[in-house]
């Protein structure tokens, strides 16, 4: 992402984790990890949505980690339908932030993860930020967000999103009474509103 990315790895659930660290100029609000798109489309952790998410995170003081789910580039194992793919940020989230200050975040199939991540972790210890962008809800089950967590919660849909349709986010939000951000004329990647998209992110965090 920048000249000063820290790529490094260690032991996960199905073997080697790669994660990509990006730390904020000054000292850290706390550390926020971003899950990204599905493994089998092409999704990495350099995915342009992702890279966004992260550096909105950093130049809001967060720490910005970034990680390879199995089957990617050096994470080692073989693609779980989301299942290992929970277990993996999971892990991540035990070894880079195991305490402190918390952020999650996720694009698509990552949004899907995260949000059962959310749901595992929000018993036990305060997520400070949640940000869903394209969540693919036509495609999976994303967990739902409790009431007491959507004041913190931020999702993002484009409006032309041909790949999980804005009905389908909207359907799943419903029910919740969740707000859902919609970008007008947005696709599934955004396409020239990575500016816009950074900055709703941005707004969110301050």
């Amino acid at each position: 992402m920048n000249a000063h990315t820290q790529k490094t790895s260690f032991a996960g659930p199905a073997g080697a984790i790669e994660i990509a660290i990006d730390a904020p100029a000054g000292a850290s609000r706390g550390v926020a990890v971003i899950a990204h798109p599905h493994p089998l489309f092409g999704g990495t952790l350099d995915n342009k949505v992702v890279q966004t998410l992260a550096r909105a995170f950093t130049q809001s003081g967060w720490t910005a980690v970034r990680f390879n789910f199995r089957g990617v580039g050096g994470t080692e194992g073989a693609h779980d339908e989301g299942r290992g793919e929970t277990e993996d940020m999971l892990a991540v989230v035990q070894q880079v932030a195991p305490c402190g200050a918390l952020a999650l975040a996720g694009f698509s199939f990552g949004a899907f993860v995260t949000s059962h991540v959310f749901e595992r972790l929000h018993a036990t210890r305060t997520i400070d930020k949640l940000v869903l962008v394209g969540a693919a809800a036509s495609r999976f089950t994303v967990a739902a967000i409790p009431e007491a967590a959507h004041g913190d919660t931020l999702v993002i849909h484009g409006e032309q999103d041909d790949t999980v349709p804005l009905q389908s986010v909207l359907d799943w939000a419903r029910p919740q009474a969740l707000p859902v951000t919609v970008v007008p004329g947005g696709g599934h990647f955004f396409h020239g509103q990575l500016p816009l998209l950074k900055n709703l992110v941005l707004r969110h965090l301050r």
